[in-house]
């Protein structure tokens, strides 16, 4: 991670890892085929925030490199919920969720396309499986 991400003592800032958890986000969608971005232009949908939190177990400094494992745990045709295990060199220094809302560009809450949503089908995890 870089030197602007941290306190003057070298920690990471609390808020950075919202902004990790974006890019895990980011990441998934293209690990499930498409582009955020496209989802935007294409078919006018985005995926609003409406819920984040994060729990941190131990601090990520500088120069740690930082993985962010993302898994989408909930999904209908308006709502997506996304957890994240963010880790360093040591193990685990976070968890955290999201959920959001697809609306459209005048705010109003919109399904999310079918071809979007059977992308991302396939990630869910099995009944009964625990992370």
């Amino acid at each position: 991670m870089r030197y602007a991400e941290t306190d003057q003592m070298g920690v990471v800032y609390y808020a950075n890892y919202f902004v990790w958890m974006e890019i895990g986000r980011t990441d998934f969608c293209r690990d499930c085929g498409f582009i955020y971005r496209d989802l935007e232009r294409e078919a006018q949908a985005f995926i609003a925030v409406v819920e984040a939190n994060c729990r941190y177990y131990a601090p990520a400094r500088y120069d740690d490199e930082i993985v962010v494992e993302t898994q989408i745990t909930r999904m209908s045709g308006r709502v997506l919920e996304f957890t994240y295990v963010i880790r360093n060199a040591n193990g685990r220094v976070a968890e955290g969720k999201t959920v959001h809302v697809v609306i459209g560009p005048d705010g109003k809450p919109k399904s999310i396309p079918s071809r979007y949503l059977e992308m991302m089908q396939g990630s869910l995890p099995a009944k009964g499986q625990t992370g």
